[in-house]
């Protein structure tokens, strides 16, 4: 059995069954809470998920504990390398796995409760359709999942795979598209019902760069329009520039998380520079003192040195630089980026003998 990556939630197309299943109701619902804007539109509480691998089901912790808030209108980047749990962590959310431990709310309540579900658009790693349906068949059955109206369905079916660039497509059978074209159809699909809440994973995940850009442009307007974002990447520059919010996943733990602007703050004020330093015999020896100072990382250029220091240095740095002959070329505040963030919180906890 096979899912359909659907916003409407457990979505199934079953080879043995050819009717709709129908598991969420329509997006309106006159028991349904509206929240206010400080309200947690999705949180994790302790998330656990431990699989049984193997024939003598071996225990394997897939998620350990995990904790974060998710407000209404961020945008939060989940992150982290292969097989840390970011799916598996999704997948729990969307109620695809059962978690092992832990607790999942959305929009402050039970993610299973229908009308909470109603509110969210999921799209998998990899979205799986019959390839003998056409885009606009999709987008035709998710609609009637959501209960939207005809003249609903079609207009937003039409807007939509224009938006993402299939509207020349949208009547040819899904065996033809490529990997991209059909995470396409995806992303369109996951915002037929204008949810409050994107759940995407790996949303970028085998465009072209047109296609990638085109995506992110998307994003960007999802944003502004005020919708909650949560999704996973590889790609780190795409997080940096999209997000609000990141949690980075390493081995099934949350490492590092919070607002971007906090954590890309250096713990300690660094600034880079880069020095001129006479030429000639006694250049090592120049080299040797800057090096020398306390918390400075050099690098012998071509044309000079750069060096990597903290900031309360910089007038030690340039005390030593009148002493030797040399002069300071540039001196700039230097700032972390989401890159050496997940380097230093993930690879460098690998290198040291994190847990296994």
């Amino acid at each position: 059995m096979r899912r359909l990556a659907s916003g409407a939630g457990d979505t199934l197309f079953s080879p043995a069954h050819t009717t709709p299943v129908q598991v969420c109701p329509t997006m309106n619902d006159a028991n349904s809470t509206p929240l206010s804007p400080d309200d947690a539109i999705l949180s994790l509480d302790g998330l656990a998920k431990t699989f049984r691998v193997g024939f003598w089901g071996r225990p394997v912790q897939a998620l350990r504990g995990v904790s974060l808030t998710m407000r209404r209108g961020e945008s939060l980047g989940y992150l982290g390398p292969n097989g840390s749990g970011k799916t598996t962590s999704i997948k729990c959310i969307v109620g695809l796995i059962q978690a092992s431990a832990g607790k999942v709310q959305l929009f402050g309540g039970d993610p299973g409760e229908a009308p909470r579900r109603a509110k969210v658009g999921y799209l998998p790693e990899s979205p799986y359709f019959y390839d003998y349906l056409t885009p606009i068949e999709v987008m035709e059955y998710v609609g009637k999942l959501y209960g939207m109206s005809a003249r609903d369905r079609a207009e937003r079916s039409h807007k939509l795979l224009g938006q993402v660039g299939l509207d020349q497509a949208a009547k040819r059978p899904l065996r033809g598209f490529s990997k991209g074209m059909l995470q396409r159809v995806g992303i369109a699909q996951s915002l037929l019902a204008d949810p409050e809440l994107l759940i995407w994973d790996e949303p970028l995940s085998g465009l072209d760069p047109m296609g990638r850009k085109e995506v992110r442009d998307i994003m960007a307007a999802l944003r502004a329009d005020g919708k909650s974002l949560f999704f996973s990447s590889h790609v780190l520059s795409d997080i940096e520039t999209l997000c609000d919010s990141v949690c980075i996943l390493d081995r099934g733990q949350a490492v590092a998380q919070g607002r971007l602007s906090d954590l890309l703050r250096s713990e300690e004020l660094e600034s880079e520079a880069v020095a001129e330093i006479p030429s000639g015999d006694n250049r090592p020896a120049a080299i040797a003192t800057l090096a020398a100072l306390p918390g400075v990382v050099l690098t012998d250029l071509p044309s000079g040195v750069r060096l990597v220091l903290p900031t309360a240095q910089v007038p030690a740095l340039m005390a030593k630089l009148l002493e030797l002959g040399g002069f300071l070329r540039e001196l700039n505040q230097r700032r972390d980026s989401l890159e050496e963030l997940f380097l230093r919180k993930a690879v460098k906890r690998d290198q040291d003998g994190g847990a296994a």
